[in-house]
C-alpha cells in the first residue's frame, strides 16, 4: 500500500496548513520521519484540534480582561468589531508562536 492509503484522509484547516508547512520548509528531518513512519497527518489533526482549542480559550480569557461587553454589539459596533477582531489576533499570534512554529 502507498503511503496515502496508509493514513486516513484528513482535512487541514488555517493551523494544519500554516504546520505542514513549518515542517515541510524548517524541520525537514521532523516532516520526514513523521511521513516516512505515516504519523504525519495525524500529528497535524492533532495540532490544529489543539491550535483551534487554544485560540478559544485564549479569545475567551482576553475577552474577559477587556472592557468589551455584548451590550456594545448594539450600542456602539464598530468598537465591538474592531475589539475582537484585536482579541482574535493576539489569540492567534500566541497559538502560532507557541504551537505551530516550534
Amino acid at each position: 500500500m502507498k503511503n496515502e492509503e496508509l493514513e486516513k484522509k484528513i482535512t487541514l484547516n488555517k493551523y494544519g496548513r500554516l504546520r505542514l508547512k513549518y515542517l515541510k520548509e524548517h524541520k525537514k528531518a521532523e516532516y520526514t520521519i513523521l511521513l516516512v513512519e505515516n504519523k504525519l497527518n495525524s500529528h497535524l489533526k492533532e495540532i490544529q484540534e489543539i491550535a483551534e482549542k487554544n485560540v478559544s480559550n485564549l479569545i475567551e480569557q482576553l475577552k474577559a480582561k477587556s472592557d468589551l461587553t455584548e451590550d456594545m454589539k448594539n450600542t456602539d459596533p464598530l468598537y465591538w468589531v474592531g475589539t475582537m477582531n484585536t482579541i482574535k489576533n493576539q489569540a492567534e499570534e500566541i497559538v502560532l508562536k507557541d504551537l505551530i512554529y516550534v
